[in-house]
Order: C-alpha cells, then sequence, then structure tokens
C-alpha cells in the first residue's frame, strides 16, 4: 500500500431528473480526476438525481433508470480512478439513499444511508429504508469509511467505522443553505474527528433546487480539528487533496483555504443562485415583475437582473388614480439604474370595465377592501398576460412579514411562478438594499454602484390602492411586527414568551390571529428560495382549518 492518496471532490450542481446530464458531470469530473492521478473521485449524496428528489424517488421507474446510469458510469469509468456517486438503490423491497463506489468497471461496494433526517425540509422517513451501518471499503489498499450527510451528525455511525478499520472519513451531502449553517456543519464534523482522531472530508454539492439552495462549502479536516482545506462557497468547484500516511495514521496536506463572505452577501447570492437555477432548470430565460416604486418589487427587480443580467428582466408599471407621481418616479429611477426595460400600463380602463360590471351586484354597498383588491388583482391579470405573450416568469415581490399575515392579495399581487424575497422580513429588506446599493461581485451581472435610490428605501412603504395609504395604517410598524414574527414563527415562542421579551400583548394576539387565518394563503403561494432556516412551505407545515390559539 501506498503512503500517498489522492482524493478528488466534485463540488457540482446537478439538476433533479437529468439524469443524462448528471451522469455528464460525472465523466467529466472523472476526467479531470484522471488527467491529476487521482485514486478517488468524490460526487455528493444523490447526485445522479439530484436532491432533494421528493416523491419522484418513489416512482420505480426512475429509480431503475437512475440505477441504471450508474451502472453505465462504472463501465464507461473502468480506467481511472475510484468513483464514489450518491444515488438511490432499490433492493430485496427497500430504498435505500446510497452511496456507490465504483472501480474497474463495476460497483466494488454501496453504502446505504443509516439515519434519514426528517426534520426541517427533510422527508427522508417517508422516501427511504434505513440502512446498515456499513463498515469501510477499500481504495488502492486506503480503507474508506463514509457516514451519508446525516450519518455524520451521528456519533455511532463514525465511531463504528473508526472501529471497524476506517483510515479516512469521507461523507458526501446534499446539505441546503439557511444563515450560520456553516458553522453548523463545521462544529459537527470536528466533533466526529476528535472523537475518531480520522481525517474527515465533507464533500456538499452547490445549486438551486425548488426553494434550497445547496451551498458548497466543502472541507477536509485534519485529526484534531484543524482545517486543511476550504472550497469556495456556492461555485461548482473541483479540487484535489493529498493525504499522507504517517507514525500517527493519515493526514491530509494543506491545500486551498477560500474565506467566506458575511451573512448579508450569503443571503444575497442565496436568492440570485436560487432564481438563477430556478429559471434555467425550468427553462425560463426571461422574467417580468411588477415595479411598484416601492421597496419589496425594487429588491426583486435588482436580483433578477443580478441573475439574468438586464436584457432579460421586464418591469412593467401599473398606475391608478392612487398612485403617486413620486411612486412613478421612483419605478422609472429604479429600471433606469438597473438598466432594464419599463412598460407602463394603466389599469384605470380595466378597473372602470369591472367597477362597471359588478355595480348591478354591489349597488347600495359602501366601497370596501373589496374594491382595493381588485386594483391589485388586475395588475395580476395583466402581468400573467404578459407572461404568457412573453414567454416570461412572472415573479412576485411579498416580503416574508407580509406573507406571514396575509398582507397580500391572492390572485393579485401573490400571482406569479416565484418569489425571490419570500424568506427575507420586511426590515431585512430594507438593509438589503442598502447592502446591495454599497456592494458589487462579479457574480452579479447587473451594474455596480447605487441601483435602488436611497428615496425609495426611505420613504413608507404603501400598497397605494386608497387615498394616502400607508402599511402602518393595517399592521404595526414594521421593526415591531417583524421582531414578534421572528419570535412567533422562526423561534415557535409563546405568546406569552413574545410578551416577555417586551412586546404589547394585544398586538401580539392579533399577529398571531393574522399569521393563522392566512395559511390559505401561503399553501398557494409561489415558491421562493430558504434564508432563515424557518421558511413557508417545508421548514413550516400548519393546518389550514386551525381553532387553537395560544391564550397564555
Amino acid at each position: 500500500m501506498s503512503d500517498r492518496f489522492r482524493l478528488t471532490l466534485a463540488q457540482l450542481n446537478p439538476t433533479v431528473g437529468d439524469l443524462a446530464g448528471n451522469a455528464a458531470k460525472a465523466r467529466a469530473a472523472f476526467e479531470v480526476a484522471r488527467a491529476a492521478g487521482a485514486d478517488m473521485l468524490v460526487l455528493p449524496e444523490m447526485f445522479i438525481t439530484g436532491y432533494q428528489v421528493q416523491d419522484l424517488v418513489l416512482k420505480p421507474a426512475f429509480v431503475a433508470d437512475a440505477m441504471a446510469h450508474i451502472v453505465d458510469l462504472s463501465r464507461a469509468c473502468a480506467d481511472g480512478p475510484a468513483i464514489g456517486i450518491g444515488g438511490p438503490l432499490a433492493e430485496d423491497g427497500a430504498l435505500y439513499n446510497a452511496f456507490y463506489v465504483l472501480q474497474g468497471g463495476e460497483i466494488s461496494a454501496v453504502v446505504r444511508k443509516h439515519e434519514l433526517p426528517n426534520t426541517q425540509v427533510f422527508d427522508e422517513l417517508r422516501h427511504f429504508d434505513q440502512g446498515p451501518i456499513s463498515g469501510p471499503y477499500s481504495i488502492n489498499g486506503v480503507r474508506i469509511g463514509t457516514p451519508i450527510c446525516e450519518d455524520a451528525w451521528h456519533e455511532d455511525v463514525a465511531e463504528a467505522l473508526e472501529e471497524s478499520g476506517a483510515q479516512i472519513l469521507v461523507v458526501p451531502n446534499g446539505s441546503p443553505y439557511y444563515r450560520q449553517k456553516f458553522e453548523r456543519r463545521l462544529n459537527a464534523m470536528v466533533s466526529r474527528v476528535i472523537e475518531t482522531g480520522l481525517p474527515l472530508v465533507y464533500l456538499n454539492m452547490v445549486g438551486g433546487q425548488d426553494d434550497q439552495v445547496f451551498d458548497g462549502g466543502s472541507f477536509v479536516l485534519n485529526p484534531g480539528g484543524v482545517l486543511a482545506m476550504q472550497m469556495q462557497i456556492f461555485d461548482e468547484d473541483i479540487e484535489h487533496v493529498d493525504f499522507e500516511q504517517g507514525p500517527d495514521g493519515w493526514h491530509a496536506l494543506r491545500g486551498v483555504l477560500k474565506t467566506f463572505p458575511d451573512e448579508w452577501e450569503q443571503d444575497y447570492r442565496v436568492m440570485v443562485e436560487a432564481l438563477r437555477d430556478y429559471l434555467r432548470k425550468c427553462g425560463f430565460k426571461k422574467v417580468l415583475l411588477g415595479l411598484s416604486g416601492g421597496v419589496d418589487s425594487a429588491i426583486v427587480a435588482t436580483i433578477a437582473v443580478d441573475a439574468l443580467g438586464a436584457e432579460n428582466v421586464r418591469c412593467v408599471m401599473m398606475p391608478s388614480e392612487y398612485t403617486s407621481q413620486t411612486s412613478l418616479d421612483d419605478a422609472v429611477a429604479v429600471a433606469n439604474a438597473l438598466g432594464c426595460h419599463l412598460d407602463t400600463i394603466s389599469i384605470a380602463a380595466g378597473r372602470a370595465a369591472i367597477t362597471e360590471t359588478l355595480a348591478p351586484v354591489f349597488a347600495g354597498l359602501p366601497p370596501d377592501l373589496t374594491e382595493e383588491n381588485i386594483q391589485s388583482r388586475l395588475r395580476g391579470l395583466l402581468l400573467m398576460a404578459l407572461s404568457n405573450k412573453f414567454g416570461e416568469m412572472l415573479l412576485t415581490t411579498g416580503n416574508k412579514s407580509e406573507v406571514a399575515v396575509g398582507y397580500a392579495t391572492i390572485y393579485g399581487d401573490m400571482a406569479g411562478g416565484y418569489n425571490p424575497i419570500k424568506d427575507l422580513y420586511k426590515m431585512r429588506v430594507f438593509e438589503t438594499c442598502r447592502w446591495r446599493n454599497a456592494n458589487h461581485r462579479d457574480w452579479m451581472r447587473g451594474p455596480k454602484g447605487v441601483v435602488i435610490p436611497p428615496e425609495v428605501i426611505e420613504k413608507p412603504p404603501t400598497a397605494e390602492l386608497r387615498d394616502n395609504q400607508k402599511d402602518e395604517d393595517s399592521l404595526p410598524p414594521y421593526e415591531i411586527l417583524d421582531g414578534i414574527l421572528e419570535r412567533l414563527i422562526d423561534k415557535d415562542q409563546s405568546v406569552a414568551e413574545v410578551v416577555a421579551a417586551g412586546f404589547d400583548r394585544a398586538t401580539v394576539k392579533r399577529v398571531e390571529h393574522l399569521i393563522y387565518i392566512s395559511e390559505y394563503k401561503r399553501y398557494q403561494a409561489a415558491p421562493g428560495p430558504r434564508t432563515s432556516g424557518k421558511a413557508f412551505w417545508l421548514d413550516r407545515r400548519y393546518p389550514i382549518v386551525n381553532q387553537w390559539r395560544d391564550d397564555d
């Protein structure tokens, strides 16, 4: 056995269901690994299918097709390094999240995932059977232990591998982003290294899938928990890590050590990458959105331009008699700063026609929220017509504060295919605008400098559906509302705990009521990128019909 071992880590972006495309990515990475003289190429968890596959993996034909692609890959890559690749395994009436080891044209070993996560966005107990704790497999005389993703968060799996002779731990992952997730991953893996005394390789995938973004950031730890290599965050990357065997076992030689941006940049990058990948993987090239002159639509337009380029973003201003000249001017300023196309379509004629149509039925009734929502729904109708005509995906622009309390019109401003700011509370929207004005990165396709005029950020938020309307006419000030929402939703605190934090009980109860009665709207809302770890959809699943209230 040699005292040197080279591992190639392929931090790549698969597409769910694109078996041939994912296999092609694996083959391209194999050629890189072979040219570098690697002993083994490692690809992420469930790479051949993409991740997460959800109930698609319950379709036997899909699983059979995925397994056939792995067999084909093993035969096509017979001459060169071993390959480790994630994929489903149907075996003896069971279905496993598995990691295949390919050597010499054959599948030489299969590891079955033991710990199946069933929290937050994961439903693996629904989809997979629990595998046994597998022993290590041998690559050119080196014994490799592979805890698959969640397995590495449980000390018993890593310890069992160490006790059965593993010399290096290789952990393939499909681990999606939320704020401060990397620190949690690193701390957990350091614990495994300290407990086992073995070096550990943590390989994550990158790319967007529906509401989740896999952020990469793969790394290698030496015994003692010392960081030997740190790969780029968010970007596809292939790196080689060399291990040497000494008197105390194997250790990795120092490799690249990339640094990470702060959480504001990470969140913004997630929103850009999520939109970019969602469109690319769904087959769209262009988007449109309603640009109101407000802060929410301004940041969505900016994210879209940074993701796709200004030439692929259409903005539409749809004024009514309640639209201020300031809003008109601000919409023009944002579109000009970003360099994207702006259409202006008045809703006055359409509103008059609908008012006339409904007049016999509404006779004798005073105007109320109904008439306000007609305006929003007219805008949704017009935007969807443009989307159909030009083949551009419609983006929605509601922030998490509005989504949480139902301050949005279903079939109106909620209409659309994707919402880049769905998981950003309003106060974070303001700060994100300021961050983007002050920062520009190479991965942004939009212009440098101030792209959202300060007056757009500073003016009082308003839906402009009636004279002199302000959001605070209907809601608590956003700094108060967001503080309550973060506690009730993100932290699952009780009313008593929120009140103890200094908030007025009547206001807390009102917000709690709005959250619960708005559940039906969220079931029909567009998807959007998860940044908080408690996003609406898979992170938080509440019944629509719910009569319980916290009366503490």
